[in-house]
């Protein structure tokens, strides 16, 4: 169990852990000539003979080192909230109680603390202030347990309720990968690097390989403890020390605010959004856009506060809103964490992380509110994937959900709806009933299409999905047709897509025309006329002629070899059959035997060799053009 103090400065939260555990406070020279507590401190001891360790950290109370405070408050399991007799219910006793309820810290005990130094009717009336105090939140009812760090009186009794909360706690699951908030980072003579902190998940051992802070440096454990005590694995919940070293590792390179996460796990991010929760005490709305200074793990990093359902938030209320980091924030869903003024004067309230990965775009559309409510209601992936998949049209990365949720792919238990699409870039998920709507949808589409093209033998895939304007990014809308392809719903001519009984349907004017062209193209045998020429002979304007010519290219019949000339098909047929027959000599072909074999002048011949560059009929390879055997066109010649 890991136990933090809370409370205002001089309330005796030092003193009173020395009582509990036999170790002194206040280590630093600073602190011990100020008799105040600066920064974090770190305790372990057994509560009685034969328990396992406590880990205690003390924090400070005064309100310039709330920063602090907050590093050392995330991941405790039960915080000990002292307030002194003396002088009762402070502002700092309000805000620490304001930052641990944020944070959601599980349990809460009371010390009423110094009170050898009061009357029992001044004890009675800080014990009512307290209850007050407590009583609008989680922790209404908490036991308060009177007592003096000096005389030892009431110290037993505290103790006690220690060991009985230690039997409570519930053991943080050791499920995804570790979550190392680092707050400390010092060097020990002939060990290197050594960093300190909370374990917020996962586990980690010996010899493990981790990334470190926003850069992802890998640095290798060599060593660790848990609970202040050697060992070889640490999990989830327990105080950790981890012996690290790199390649040019330094101490200075270490700082509070580092996280150490497998490689798998590290994804900082800029933009994050959260439901935020604006404290009953504010004395004024929140207004869109805001700036902050946001807390999580031992990390504080200054951003702006995008309101996604209105321009104000009034105190004691919530509502979704999008942290815009001005520094990467490594975060996962589920995070608590707490929002404090542009001044860091304040805190001001907190929230709950819903997606480290937000948006920049549509943030405040109806589905991505949606999605923020299924976030919202959900406590792991299982539960909000169903409801995720059905507002996410595009579907789900599932490399982004482990990073969302901490979860390894393997560990999941997918609903036997759920569709995982490979793609180019990665699987997608989808659920399989809006995957089946996005197939009626091409065809739907295709169908259209082919109604208002009757005269083109279909589109390519991205006029395709131009035409479909599905919400799918590229990668997954080709393995959407591919799909559809290796079914056979649909068909491929090249790279034009139909369903398998379209057929192009040329007008009857368009007929007439081909039927007065076809005869000039092949007369023309290996020089055909040109577009103009046919125009003119036809007194028909030239994209006329030229849109037909294209139609008939898509079916086939005729071939585009440079702008405005096309080649019949059984002329491109009979010049492929000559430059084979010329293969059973040499496979190279030499542009001047090709040039005299059909007669025409050499910048046409090296025109209709490219042409056969480009449907693979031969390959140019630096200053040589070589026959390919294995072409269709050639496999083709070889059947006849």
């Amino acid at each position: 169990m890991i136990v933090g103090t809370a409370g205002h400065i001089d309330h005796g939260k030092t003193a009173l852990l020395q009582a509990l555990t036999g170790q002194a406070g206040d280590q630093r020279q600073e602190e011990r000539a100020r008799g105040m507590t600066i920064d974090l401190g770190y305790r372990y001891a057994a509560l009685a003979e034969g328990a396992p360790l406590t880990g205690f950290i003390d924090v400070p109370g005064h309100e310039r080192f709330i920063h602090n405070m907050l590093a050392g408050a995330h991941g405790i399991d039960l915080v000990l909230l002292v307030v002194a007799a003396d002088d009762g219910v402070m502002p700092q006793t309000r805000e620490h109680l304001a930052i641990i309820e944020l944070l959601g810290i599980p349990q809460a005990l009371v010390a009423v603390s110094k009170c050898d130094r009061v009357e029992p009717a001044r004890l009675a009336q800080v014990q009512a202030q307290v209850t007050e105090l407590l009583a609008p939140g989680p922790y209404a009812g908490a036991r308060q347990f009177p007592l003096s760090s000096v005389t030892g009186e009431g110290v037993d009794a505290l103790r006690q309720a220690l060991l009985d909360a230690e039997r409570q706690v519930c053991k943080r699951s050791a499920r995804g990968g570790l979550r190392l908030a680092v707050d400390r980072a010092f060097a020990v003579t002939g060990a290197g690097v050594v960093v300190t902190g909370t374990a917020l998940a996962g586990r980690v051992s010996a010899g493990d390989t981790l990334l470190l802070g926003k850069t992802g440096k890998p640095v290798r454990v060599r060593g660790l403890h848990a609970q202040n005590q050697a060992a070889l694995v640490a999990e989830a919940g327990q105080r950790v020390a981890l012996n690290i070293s790199a390649d040019r590792l330094a101490v200075e390179q270490v700082h509070r605010g580092d996280w150490l996460v497998p490689e798998w796990l590290h994804a900082p991010s800029t933009r994050v959004d959260i439901e935020l929760n604006l404290l009953q005490t504010e004395s004024r709305t929140f207004e869109h856009f805001s700036a902050v200074h946001v807390h999580l793990g031992t990390q504080d990093v200054t951003a702006r506060v995008a309101l996604l359902e209105g321009e104000a938030l009034a105190p004691g209320q919530r509502m979704f809103a999008q942290l815009l980091l001005n520094a990467p924030l490594q975060a996962v869903h589920g995070d608590r964490l707490v929002l404090r003024d542009q001044r860091a004067q304040r805190t001001i309230g907190g929230g709950r992380v819903l997606d480290p990965f937000a948006p920049s775009r549509q943030r405040r559309s109806e589905m991505r509110l949606r999605q923020l409510h299924v976030l919202r209601d959900a406590d792991d992936l299982e539960q909000a994937l169903p409801a995720l998949l059905t507002s996410a049209p595009g579907g789900l990365d599932p490399q982004r959900l482990e990073r969302q949720f901490n979860r390894l792919r393997e560990t999941w238990t997918l609903p036997t709806e759920v569709r995982v699409i490979a793609t180019r870039q990665g699987p997608l998920l989808f659920a399989d009933a809006q995957w089946q709507t996005l197939r009626q949808q091409v065809l739907a589409q295709l169908a259209l299409f082919h109604e208002q093209e009757p005269d083109q033998l279909g589109p390519d895939r991205d006029r395709l999905r131009r035409f479909c304007a599905l919400p799918l990014e590229r990668p997954a809308f080709v393995s959407l047709v591919d799909e559809l392809l290796d079914d056979g719903v649909i068909s491929s001519s090249g790279p034009w897509l139909h369903l398998p009984d379209h057929k192009v349907q040329l007008s009857e004017a368009d007929n007439a025309l081909w039927e007065r062209l076809q005869p000039r193209l092949l007369e023309g045998q290996f020089d055909p006329p040109w577009v103009r020429t046919l125009a003119g002979e036809e007194n028909r304007d030239e994209a006329d002629v030229r849109l037909l010519l294209r139609k008939l290219a898509r079916l086939g019949l005729v071939h585009q070899v440079v702008r405005d000339l096309f080649y019949p098909q059984a002329t491109l047929q009979r010049m492929a059959e000559l430059l084979l027959a010329q293969a059973d000599e040499t496979p190279i072909v030499q542009v001047a035997a090709f040039r005299d074999m059909l007669g025409i002048g050499r910048k046409r011949s090296v025109q209709i060799l490219e042409y056969f560059d480009r449907i693979g009929l031969t390959r140019r390879v630096a200053d040589q053009r070589h026959i390919r055997a294995d072409s269709a066109l050639a496999q083709q010649q070889a059947r006849h």
